[in-house]
């Protein structure tokens, strides 16, 4: 767990590429499911940045929906 303050907050990051599927692989688990914001500590523009870029990414291809 990590602190109050969100990790990408304090980075400044902006946009979440859907492209980058090893950034997205650290907030999911191993079967592949999207981590709660509280495991990671991010606020809620960021988990939704987050989640919609892993969607995305499952789509074209980039990471799994699920892994066996």
């Amino acid at each position: 767990m990590s602190s109050k303050n969100c990790h990408l907050c304090s980075e400044k990051i902006e946009k979440i590429e859907y492209k980058d599927a090893y950034f997205l692989r650290r907030f999911m688990n191993s079967q592949g499911k999207i981590y709660p914001p509280k495991r990671h500590g991010l606020c809620a523009k960021h988990q939704r940045m987050l989640s919609q870029a892993i969607k995305r990414s499952r789509i074209m291809g980039f990471v799994p929906f699920v892994i066996k």
